[in-house]
């Protein structure tokens, strides 16, 4: 099997550490954020297409990012949700229409969603919306992606290196981050598309 290169963006968080080392089991990782030596900023569309530039053809883009705000339904604002939407899943729509022409033929994307999509917690409203567009549009492009491209999206539970988050998610089952990396490498290197890969435990 040829060696595959691979962009994965948001590298230097929990999830993007643990899917770029065992993407780089089979492939050149090239690891872009905010603070590496590669930087992007998703919500500069300007910083997106200088990385896509400097990056050149890939074989995959990978997506371990997305930020949404967590407040209790009645103090949620539209720029609260406005907020959530640019930051989980505008950002990642964007990484696909503008990454498209940089993706090999047969290449993929892989974006990130997450359990709340389909289980929230208290203060989630905010977050479960955005991840559910995500899951949406992943549906959807799949049909209509060009080239053999294809596309899905990993959904995390609770992740066991994040302690500050478990007192919200009680009863949820904790994984790994290590766990999570497994759906990105079986989306990188395997034929399916239009699916979102649930690492729930």
């Amino acid at each position: 099997m040829t060696a595959k290169k691979i962009l994965v963006i948001g590298a230097t968080g929990a999830v993007g550490r643990a899917a770029a080392t065992a993407l780089e089991a089979d492939g050149e990782v090239l690891r872009a954020s905010r603070s590496s030596e590669l930087q992007v900023d998703l919500e500069d569309r300007a910083s997106l297409r200088s990385l896509l530039e400097r990056v050149g053809t890939v074989d995959a883009i990978v997506s371990c990012t997305g930020a949404v705000p967590f407040k209790p339904l009645p103090e949620l604002t539209a720029e609260d949700f406005e907020a959530g939407m640019l930051g989980k899943a505008v950002t990642q729509i964007s990484l696909v229409t503008e990454g498209l022409g940089r993706v090999a033929d047969g290449g993929s994307f892989t974006l990130v969603s997450g359990i709340l999509t389909q289980h929230p917690v208290p203060a989630a409203v905010a977050a479960s919306t955005a991840n559910g567009a995500v899951e949406a549009f992943v549906a959807a492009a799949a049909n209509e992606l060009p080239r053999g491209v294809r596309i899905n999206a990993v959904s995390p539970n609770v992740l066991r290196e994040s302690p500050g988050h478990h007192a919200a998610f009680k009863g949820f089952t904790q994984v790994t981050a290590a766990q999570v990396a497994q759906a990105f490498v079986r989306s990188v290197h395997g034929i399916e598309t239009g699916q979102v890969f649930r690492v729930w435990g």
